[in-house]
């Protein structure tokens, strides 16, 4: 870490890349959480993911061999959850998305409606219907205002790759001419709303990722130090190519544990 700062007191790490791959904890993860479970570290495991609540996410993180409560788990989901309460307390949205966004927007008040929302909102499913696509198209014509989890065009599976969220919703932007507002990653908003979570300053957070394009590129418009591990997305010959740096660059999550 920089010397003009603070020893990092908060912990933001991205998920997929970092803490695990393909379901199973990549090595060294197990350490990291123990670690800032021992110092009493403030932490939460970001995600872009909207399909799953934070109690399904621990869950699969528990199978894979990760003991991280569900209060320590932030997803894109509840990120957007958090800014439709603020932006607009007690709405209503037509929601195209999993249990994950659902929930989370249910437990702020928001009403799920199809009949003249406030916003449509949409997130990643496992699987699109036309039909929906179709209303989310009309409503927002309507006047709706158009609001997305996260910009991911795909994720990862066994097969291959399966189009996301922001695939999804480039079909109702090329179909009506309105850009969502993306909350997610690698909007620094989604941090913001972590670091409120769990009242951290940006002067004393860190956020590692396996992503130069949103983990690391979102930390700095934070203001936070930032980790780039080579587990996942990016790799170390692929960094120069963007004009911003991590603060540090590491080669997996455990070597990061001495830095707790």
């Amino acid at each position: 870490m920089t010397t003009d700062r603070n020893p990092p007191e908060f912990w933001l790490t991205d998920m997929d890349g970092v803490l695990v791959s393909e379901g199973e904890a990549i090595p060294g993860a197990a350490d990291f959480i123990a670690r800032l479970q021992e110092k009493g570290r403030r932490f939460l495991v970001l995600t872009n993911n909207s399909i799953w609540t934070p109690r399904d996410l621990a869950a699969r993180l528990a199978r894979g061999g990760l003991d991280v409560p569900e209060e320590a788990i932030w997803t894109s989901a509840l990120a957007t959850a958090r800014f439709l309460d603020t932006q607009h307390p007690g709405g209503s949205a037509y929601v195209i998305g999993e249990a994950g966004l659902t929930t989370a927007l249910h437990e702020v008040g928001y009403t799920m409606t199809d009949s003249n929302p406030d916003y449509v909102v949409i997130g990643e499913l496992r699987s699109y219907s036309f039909e929906a696509i179709t209303k989310a198209i009309r409503l927002v014509k309507g006047g709706a205002r158009f609001i997305a989890t996260n910009p991911d065009v795909t994720s990862p599976s066994p097969e291959g790759p399966l189009p996301a969220t922001g695939a999804a919703a480039a079909m109702i932007t090329k179909a009506t001419g309105a850009d969502p507002y993306f909350v997610g990653k690698p909007n620094p908003m989604m941090f913001r709303s972590a670091m409120n979570r769990i009242d951290a300053h940006a002067a004393s957070t860190v956020m590692i990722g396996d992503r130069m394009d949103t983990d690391i590129v979102a930390g700095i418009e934070a203001g936070l130090e930032t980790i780039l591990v080579l587990t996942g997305s990016t790799k170390r010959e692929q960094v120069e190519r963007f004009p911003w740096r991590p603060s540090r660059i590491c080669s997996s999550i455990a070597d990061v544990v001495d830095l707790i």
